[in-house]
């Protein structure tokens, strides 16, 4: 399916996003990384917000009704929604994992593809007014000749996306496919990715030890990805359709990291070459021209800013976390 253009006007990008007072809005993953964020902003625009979560959520977060259960199991998912009867989803719950392993393979099957298929097949037996299922740039390009997937995460997000359009094909499901670039900033605690590594390394005064540092990636910051979230919840005419929420620019790994050192001690020096290149590792860019004509949506916080603002984070609550010192 061409993805379809849509003139926006000037002004129109934060119109829209307040459109979302009085709705009830269901995020599955609301105790993640990009979910916390999200359910923040959904909170702020005075929407209702439910988060489904596998463990018990602690209190403090009481923008939030949270349900307790998981998506894979069709049974509880059920129970879950047809109590909750959300007129918006956002499905970003997913077991992230990017390594090769071959003990990943199960597990990212049944949480991200049987996840996926249940939450399709649930939002349009309670007619859901839209449903936005998260991809990544990992997962190969439409219509890409020959593509296999580089990861046990890749096919199966490539896989739900699968699903989602032939939801959309068959059963008019009003799903949108929010295909998500490399995501970064405050909040992210999973400390094996690049950023959060290299940052906490260099608070320790440690020299971070990398593979070559060589692969371009088109990094977005969470805020903006929110935002992008919001838009696509609410754009006319985009069910169906997959849109791509990056920078549109390709920056080295390598950038990345003499960019984060620079901000906290310039002094440190990376190790590249210490670790081997993961296999098929991809490299992709958003198409950013074509995301903003289908939704009014682009990259605003560039990534020196952003970066910025991830390690005042981490500077913030490196007390909480072990071995770290500033």
């Amino acid at each position: 399916m061409q993805n379809k253009r849509i003139v926006f006007k000037k002004g129109e990008y934060l119109t829209k996003v307040s459109k979302l007072s009085g709705k009830k809005i269901l995020v599955t993953g609301a105790s993640g990384f990009i979910g916390t964020h999200l359910c923040n902003k959904l909170y702020s625009r005075g929407a209702e917000v439910h988060g489904i979560s596998r463990r018990e959520q602690s209190e403090d977060r009481k923008n939030i009704r949270w349900w307790e259960g998981d998506i894979a199991d069709i049974k509880i998912a059920r129970i879950i929604l047809s109590e909750i009867r959300p007129d918006i989803i956002f499905h970003l719950a997913s077991h992230v994992a990017g390594a090769r392993n071959l003990e990943l393979v199960l597990p990212t099957f049944h949480s991200n593809l049987t996840g996926s298929v249940n939450i399709l097949t649930l939002a349009t037996e309670l007619e859901c007014n839209r449903i936005i299922i998260t991809g990544s740039l990992e997962e190969p390009d439409q219509g890409e000749a020959g593509a296999i997937p580089c990861s046990p995460y890749a096919a199966a997000k490539w896989a739900g996306s699968v699903y989602a359009r032939m939801f959309h094909a068959l059963y008019k499901t009003p799903v949108v496919l929010a295909r998500l670039f490399m995501v970064y900033g405050p909040g992210q605690q999973d400390l094996r990715k690049l950023i959060p590594y290299v940052t906490l390394s260099a608070l320790r005064q440690e020299a971070p030890k990398l593979s070559s540092g060589q692969r371009l990636v088109d990094w977005i910051y969470v805020e903006d990805v929110v935002d992008g979230l919001l838009l696509m919840a609410q754009a006319p005419d985009v069910e169906g359709h997959s849109i791509e929420i990056g920078s549109g620019v390709l920056v080295s790994v390598g950038t990345v990291v003499e960019e984060l050192l620079h901000i906290i001690n310039p002094g440190i020096k990376p190790v590249f070459g210490h670790l081997p290149e993961r296999p098929m590792e991809q490299v992709r860019v958003a198409n950013a021209e074509v995301t903003y004509s289908m939704i009014g949506w682009k990259a605003r916080t560039s990534l020196k800013e952003g970066l910025q603002n991830t390690v005042k984070w981490y500077r913030e609550i490196s007390d909480k976390i072990d071995g770290v010192s500033t």
